[in-house]
């Protein structure tokens, strides 16, 4: 039974136009010379969706979720679908892309344009591109060997190329083809076909007949033909079972093939005999869909039968195959060598290879075989392979019945590995880009150009104190690079000749030699670098990170247990993220190291996986203003260490939840902690900004992706949980050494009290007290009071027990904690002083300043810096509490609950019985001085001294409560100097 020829309808303007089907078959998809992309549920949707992609489309290609188009802009772009949403542009010709195709797993773009190039393209980040070129004229078709090893284009100046694509050189070369000057006045469009699944055959229309080429040995194996084609072959594409090739002609005719036996299963001709521009088969194997050069699209329906008749009985009377086609006399005018009525056995005895199919594993038979006794297409050797008993009845006429039966090879359908993402420099555009950032952090903007009028590079600071702008030659082609307040970092890619470079303007250097350049061995390529205070560090292609001093002494070399991905520098802490395996299912496999590279040098983070978003690569790798290590992934997910809980990341904001469309995404320059910003920049329909003109820099707000953030109750939680860990480089930065900001520190955790006591408050009008006594144990000493008159006053006499309790191991766990210290550094006054009147906390990335250099390096060029530095501590004790500001209420029905459980301390008592003779010798001091002296004298007792002259430390005056609202004023008191 024939298939079934659907009447053409009109889809786009006169001229070139192209077709697809998405993965699921649900849709068609043309473009055409109108510049639109349509949407076609059906044949016979009369409204389908279209998206506008340029004023011509002359190409494109589907795969994942991912649109494709070349537009007559120059461009390769790409959109969601089927939403139809830009995300970007792949990359850009000089002249228009005239041909575009994804490989077999929709990670790479391969384009063809008329400029002679071909280009290689990942779809995951542009930047990584390969090019192609050796072709003198115009680029007809490109197609991607399903391995993913080799790719196939055809040129208008007559050959057919195959190409190595990692070593970007030609395997072969072909002259199949007519000559021409440009695509529109090629005789054919050669649209190149490589087979799927193993890729065993490439087929190339040549005139009126299709050429196969095996894979590998590249020998032309076979030629399919029929002598109903007079016109020259415009476009051929393969079944997705492997083993029918469907051409369209010049002339209109469609022929589709059955490539094992060579013998045509279907012809079908144009209604208008127009010119077949371009035609695609359904995933299921059952139709295909073919445009022409008028705009118009039809579809042949049907598929399965006829070429299931052909797949199950080859040697039976293949006139029956078309008996019910009046358009279509099968034999006649055939030569005595083309009818299979007289050439039963259509192959010679040195075409045996020929028969092997493309690959043994058993296929979907779904694609064409509906019956379960049909021979399966992708194992069978014309007839001689059999997938059961109830298959006897098929003969073959091709080769002896004796012949062995090939056995099944086992098929691997296990996870696929993730093509590695390769190295790049966070904070820098792709460097194909004629003009791109090779850096912009907070520091400053490293521009590079590379165009017909210069190759050079621009250094510009945001703060022009550190350093006035540099304009530099660009002659060593430098294409990584790197900025901080002491230096600029550049490195280029070795050559035959050159070796790969390194160079440092270390323009802080108070001598006159403010340059320096080092060659790294050969065979030896930077893959990244970054600067630090008083360091350099850069990764090479030998799996080794080499350190450097700011003036280029040579410092520490070691390796990496994996490829580089992208490193960052902060003070003393080197973060560097690696490959430490290979990635599945679209996953990347990335570890992580910290070095923190101080005078005692230790590894902080040893290898740690490194969490992505689900089939996600990483962006972006720095720390923040104030040192703490984070980074951004390709889904616009922004985590950040977490010290306080083992060295984890924290997921802290999302980037995509504030982009307005889907090809939308915000480029990270910066981040701070305090205050809380994300500094990006917004990019419409790309991943990364253009150079001119000049991008203004936008903020983002963080938030932490807790549960139902829309309640009161969800809210608190994540205000208070966000402080904390974005206040947690206070406690790094003072074990580190380095002096902070008290006031800060302070203000910052008693906002963290004050959300507990309003969780607090909301839990007890929910009647949730067990979730109160939860929070209070998080509470200071003072905000639990605070919380026991709350409770009190609600008439929770229950918790405000338990509550109680709590208080009193605060006060005991305090003390203790006072005492250990007064042991161990008595010589210490227990009040700290700001010693500097400098800006403690800037935010500017890499200013931080160790604590064994602030003193000697604290300028340049003999000038005083401009720069603010954290200066570091003299030894002191360990901190303490904080002072709250919290003694605001008065202590009348609180003393009642904590005189029966809070005893007084002995200082207290012996202050109570010596407060008189210590104001009577200084009868100016104050509360503070007072207890300062006091502290001191007690200090100097024995421990019988020290003893109370009588027992009334436990005594609790209920009257007017006076008493124990001195107690509880006075502890207030110390604390607030403690």
């Amino acid at each position: 039974m024939p298939c079934e020829r659907k009447p053409m309808r009109y889809g786009h303007s006169e001229g070139h136009t192209e077709v697809c089907f998405d993965d699921t078959g649900r849709f068609i998809v043309t473009c055409g010379n109108d510049g639109d992309v349509r949407i076609w549920e059906s044949l016979d949707d009369d409204d389908p969706k279209f998206i506008t992609v340029g004023e011509k489309a002359y190409s494109l290609a589907l795969k994942n979720g991912k649109l494709v188009t070349a537009s007559s802009n120059n461009t390769v772009q790409i959109h969601t679908f089927p939403d139809g949403d830009p995300d970007g542009i792949l990359t850009r010709f000089t002249t228009n892309a005239t041909h575009v195709a994804f490989n077999s797993i929709g990670s790479r773009v391969a384009a063809g344009s008329s400029d002679f190039m071909v280009k290689v393209v990942e779809v995951s980040d542009s930047s990584q591109q390969k090019t192609l070129r050796g072709h003198e004229a115009p680029v007809l078709s490109v197609t991607f060997d399903p391995k993913d090893d080799f790719l196939a284009s055809a040129s208008c100046d007559g050959s057919v190329v195959v190409w190595n694509i990692e070593e970007q050189t030609q395997v072969i070369s072909w002259p199949l083809l007519q000559k021409s000057n440009d695509v529109t006045n090629a005789k054919s469009l050669c649209r190149l076909a490589w087979q799927p699944g193993m890729g065993k055959f490439l087929a190339v229309p040549v005139e009126t007949k299709v050429h196969l080429y095996e894979r590998g040995s590249w020998d032309h194996v076979s030629t399919l033909s029929d002598d109903l084609l007079a016109q020259p072959i415009n476009v051929v594409s393969w079944s997705p079972c492997e083993r029918f090739l469907a051409a369209g002609c010049v002339g209109g005719l469609l022929t589709v093939w059955d490539v094992n036996s060579k013998l045509c299963v279907e012809r079908q001709k144009h209604e208008k005999d127009f010119t077949v521009c371009s035609l695609a088969w359904h995933p299921s194997g059952s139709h295909i869909a073919y445009t022409d050069t008028e705009g118009c699209l039809g579809l042949l329906d049907g598929l399965g039968t006829s070429t299931q008749v052909a797949a199950k009985n080859p040697a039976k009377d293949y006139d029956d195959l078309f008996d019910d086609d009046d358009d279509r006399l099968m034999d006649e005018g055939l030569s005595d060598t083309k009818s299979p009525a007289k050439k039963a056995v259509g192959w010679d005895d040195d075409d045996d290879d020929f028969l092997v199919p493309a690959t043994g594993r058993v296929k979907n038979r779904g694609a064409f075989l509906d019956d379960e006794n049909s021979l399966d297409t992708g194992s069978l050797k014309l007839g001689q392979d059999k997938l059961g008993d109830d298959d006897n009845d098929a003969g073959s006429s091709v080769a002896p019945a004796a012949a062995p039966v090939v056995p099944l090879r086992p098929v691997y359908e296990g996870p696929v590995p993730t093509p590695p993402q390769k190295a790049f420099q966070p904070g820098s555009t792709p460097a194909h880009l004629t003009h791109r950032f090779m850096m912009w952090n907070s520091v400053g903007i490293v521009r590079g150009y590379n165009d017909e009028q210069d190759n050079a590079i621009d250094v510009e600071f945001h703060d022009t104190a550190v350093h006035h702008a540099m304009h530099l030659t660009n002659s060593l082609g430098h294409t990584v690079a790197d900025l901080s307040q002491e230096a600029v970092l550049l490195a280029c890619p070795s050559t035959e000749e050159l070796a790969s470079k390194l160079q440092c303007l270390h323009f802080s250097s108070w001598d006159t030699n403010k340059e320096w350049m080092v060659d790294l061995p050969k065979g030896e390529d930077v893959r990244a670098l970054c600067l630090g205070q008083g360091w350099a560090a850069v990764a090479t292609s030998t799996l080794m990170i080499r350190l450097f001093s700011i003036g280029g002494v040579q410092r520490e070399l070691f390796s990496l247990p994996g490829p580089v991905v992208c490193m960052a520098g902060h003070g003393e802490q080197l973060l560097v993220v690696y490959h430490r395996a290979t990635g599945f299912d679209g996953e990347q496999a990335l570890g992580v190291q910290l070095l923190q590279l101080s005078r005692k040098r230790r590894q902080l983070i040893s290898g740690e996986p490194l969490p992505l978003s689900q089939k996600s690569y990483l962006s972006w790798l720095g720390f923040t203003a104030q040192g703490t290590p984070c980074y951004v992934d390709s889904d616009g997910v922004v985590r950040m260490l977490n010290r306080s809980l083992g060295n984890t990341w924290t997921p802290v904001c999302n980037t995509r939840e504030t982009c307005k469309s889907k090809s939308d995404h915000y480029w990270v320059v910066g981040v701070h902690e305090n205050p809380q910003q994300l500094r990006c920049i917004p990019c419409k329909g790309s991943r990364y900004p253009p150079t001119l003109p000049r991008p203004a820099v936008a903020i983002l707000p963080f938030k932490l992706p807790l549960c139902q953030t829309t309640t009161e109750k969800g809210q608190m939680e994540e205000q208070f949980w966000r402080s904390v860990l974005f206040h947690d480089h206070y406690s790094f930065l003072s074990s580190s050494g380095y002096e902070i900001d008290e006031d800060a520190q302070n203000q910052s955790q008693k906002e963290q009290q004050e959300l507990l006591m309003k969780m607090f408050a909301l839990s007890c009008k929910l009647e949730r007290e067990f979730r109160c006594v939860e929070l209070a144990e998080m509470m200071t000493q003072n905000v639990v009071t605070l919380a026991i008159r709350y409770a009190s006053r609600s008439r929770r006499m229950a918790l405000a027990q338990r509550l109680s309790e709590i208080a009193l191991e605060k006060s005991n766990q305090m003390q203790e904690e006072e005492q250990e210290e007064q042991e161990e550094e008595p010589e210490y006054s227990s009040t700290r002083r700001t010693s500097s009147g400098q800006p403690r906390v800037t935010n500017i990335l890499d200013n931080m300043t160790s604590s064994k250099k602030s003193a000697q390096l604290s300028s340049s060029g003999g000038k005083p810096s401009k720069s603010p530095i954290l200066k570091p501590l003299a030894p002191k004790p360990k901190t303490k509490v904080p002072s709250q500001n919290l003694n605001v209420f008065k202590q009348g029905s609180i003393s009642r609950f904590l005189c029966a459980f809070r005893p007084k301390t002995g200082f207290q008592l012996w202050l109570e019985e010596n407060r008189k003779s210590i104001l009577a010798n200084n009868p100016d001091l104050e509360e503070t001085d007072v207890i300062k002296e006091a502290m001191g004298r007690f200090r100097t007792l024995s421990a019988e001294e020290r003893l109370p002259a009588h027992n009334g430390g436990n005594e609790c005056k209920t009257d007017d409560g006076s008493n124990a609202g001195e107690i509880v004023e006075r502890k207030s008191h110390r604390s607030s100097v403690v």
